[in-house]
Formats: structure tokens, C-alpha cells, sequence
């Protein structure tokens, strides 16, 4: 048996870090040597997870040089703007960088300006970074150094999305999409509005105009749609569970409901990780929670002549981490499921 693949975390410390340990540490043919975190440092991991009382890991501060020592491929858990400063001088010391943050995602960086507030950190670095989405761009990913990992929206959005648009079933105008997201999809905050008494029994859209995951989402169809931009309305909101996406698209019908549901069908029949359920049938997140799978439904309105297309995910998993293994798994040549069934 060849030596397992070493990894380290950045910024393992939150639920998309603990997400990682909990996949990698079961994956058959990956070591994790090292997890890092500035307010843990020190600390045994099962201090601050306490399901990893059998790992023997603690995190340190994050080291570029320790990466580059212990390791053979780093995820960058980390927020925007500071997962490129640990991403460049990892490229250059020639290891695989995957990273879950939104820096190398868009290809425009007036776009990344528009909406992340500064301009992009590392833009000789967008010609060679490849988005980590498999079922789009499986052959790029396995030899790209630098995977942008998609956000958990545009995932569930994607997905169904330029299947269909590719496949020339619904129009590429107006289009809206209505998504809800578990609260760790806002991260590890201790923030009033997400805290559970703030957030259970009530449910909210937020960002409605303008949200930083739209231009990642009108990016990526408007290159299935073989068009140079798509104009979209992303509305999101907040619901009182933990983890999970349902996204709900509504289009104007090209075709039929059954040539919408075939073209999904058709393009997503061999894909381990996306199921295409019956003409009818819509997807639930508590189907898919804690697994890699994202399941998608459509149903035809014959009152407005629009598809009504929804998709569930985890938004820890399918939409960050799960996915992020997946890209690994591509790139050291290994089956594509490995350590995700």
C-alpha cells in the first residue's frame, strides 16, 4: 500500500474545519498532520471537538513552513482575503492548495471589488486557479495546484441550473431563485442574529439585492448558457435548523417538463454524487444531511408556463467540505467517492 496522503487545515477550528476532520480522519488513504488555529493554538483538538477525543492532533498557529514540511496538500478554511495570503507562498513551495474561501472563485476582479469590498488579494493567481465543482470540471480539477471550492448556494444552484441552460430547456431571462440555508452556513459567530434564540421559530431573507455568492451563480450559468453574462435574482434566506440548502429555481420553460427531466437525467445519470429524483418528486434536506449528495427535483407550471426546479444539500458537506474531498480525491487520482460514502 502507498504512503497516505498527508493534509493540513487552515482554520480548523470552524464548523467547515470540523466538517474536514470529521471526512479526512475516516478517508482510507489520508493523514491529517497538521490543523490550525490562532485561538485554540495548543490546544488537544478534542478540547474544542470532543468527538476527536482518538486523534491525536492539536492546532498550532498557521505556518506556511510546517505546511510545507508535514504535508502534501493544503485546505484553506479561512476567510476571504486572508486564505490568499497563505495560498500564494504555498503555490510556491509547489503544494496543492484547496481552498473554501471566495478569493479565487470569480474570475473578474472588479467583480470580487464590487462585492468583497477590497480589491482581489492575489490576481496573478486567477489565470491558474480552477473552480471545485467535479461534476462541471472534473478533467481541469485533476490537475489543477489551486481549486477555488464553490460556495454551498451556487452549488445547489448550479447544479440544476446549467445542466438545464446547457441543455437549452429554460431561458437564461428572468430567472429567480429563492434559497434557505442552515445556520452554520453563516459560520462559527456569535453574532446576536444568529444565535438560536434569535433565529429559532423565525425565518427571514437577507441580502435580497446584491448577496456575494450572485455573481459566483450568474458566472458559472452564463458560461453553461455559452453567454457573456446572466442577469438573475438571488434571494436567500435564514432557517432555524443546522445545516442544509434548498434552493428553489423558477424559469420560463423552453420545452417540456419530461425534456427538462430527461436532460438532468441525462446529465447527471453517472455522477455518484447528484440524483436526479422522478418527474414530480422534490428533494428534502433531511434526505441529504451529512452526506455528499445533492438531490433535484423538477415540476412544470402549466398555469404560468415557468419550471419550478429545487435542490437540497448540505451545506457543510456537498456545499464546502464533502465537495472540497471530492477535488482531492480528482487530484491524487483516487476514486471519486472515496471517503464520502
Amino acid at each position: 500500500m502507498s504512503a497516505p496522503c498527508k493534509v493540513s487545515i487552515f482554520g480548523a477550528a470552524g464548523y467547515i474545519g470540523e466538517e474536514l476532520i470529521r471526512l479526512l480522519s475516516t478517508h482510507p488513504t489520508v493523514e491529517i498532520t497538521l490543523l490550525t488555529s490562532r485561538s485554540h493554538d495548543g490546544k488537544h483538538v478534542s478540547e474544542v471537538f470532543s468527538r476527536f477525543r482518538d486523534l491525536d492532533l492539536h492546532f498550532s498557529q498557521p505556518c506556511v513552513d510546517e505546511a510545507v514540511h508535514q504535508t502534501d496538500v493544503a485546505f484553506l478554511s479561512l476567510p476571504h482575503g486572508l486564505a490568499a495570503e497563505f495560498a500564494r507562498p504555498l503555490l510556491d513551495r509547489r503544494m496543492t492548495v484547496i481552498d473554501l474561501s471566495a478569493d479565487f472563485r470569480l474570475r473578474n476582479t472588479d467583480t470580487y471589488e464590487q462585492y468583497y469590498g477590497a480589491a482581489h488579494p492575489a490576481p496573478e493567481l486567477l489565470s491558474q486557479a480552477v473552480y471545485g465543482l467535479p461534476e462541471r470540471y472534473r478533467a481541469e480539477i485533476a490537475t489543477a495546484k489551486l481549486i477555488a471550492c464553490p460556495g454551498c448556494y451556487p452549488t445547489s444552484i448550479i447544479l440544476p441550473g446549467a445542466a438545464l441552460l446547457a441543455a437549452g430547456e429554460i431561458s437564461p431571462e428572468g430567472i429567480v431563485i429563492c434559497s434557505m440555508s442552515g445556520v452554520s452556513g453563516a459560520g462559527r459567530k456569535l453574532d446576536v442574529p444568529y444565535l438560536f434564540s434569535e433565529c429559532n421559530e423565525s425565518l427571514r431573507a437577507y441580502s435580497p439585492s446584491g448577496h456575494r455568492h450572485t455573481p459566483e451563480i450568474t458566472q458559472e450559468l452564463a458560461a453553461a448558457a455559452e453567454l457573456g453574462s446572466i442577469t438573475l435574482n438571488f434571494i436567500p434566506h435564514l432557517v432555524p435548523v443546522t445545516r442544509g440548502i434548498h434552493s428553489t429555481i423558477v424559469a420560463n420553460a423552453l420545452g417540456t417538463a419530461e425534456s427538462a427531466h430527461a436532460a438532468l437525467c441525462a446529465a447527471y445519470h453517472e455522477e455518484p454524487f447528484v440524483r436526479v429524483l422522478p418527474l414530480g418528486v422534490l428533494p428534502d434536506t433531511k434526505h441529504v444531511t451529512k452526506t455528499n449528495c445533492c438531490e433535484i427535483g423538477i415540476v412544470h407550471d402549466r398555469a404560468t408556463g415557468k419550471l419550478i426546479i429545487t435542490s437540497a444539500e448540505d451545506n457543510l458537506t456537498k456545499g464546502a467540505a464533502g465537495q472540497a474531498i471530492q477535488c482531492l480525491n480528482l487530484t491524487q487520482r483516487w476514486p471519486e467517492t472515496t471517503g464520502l460514502l
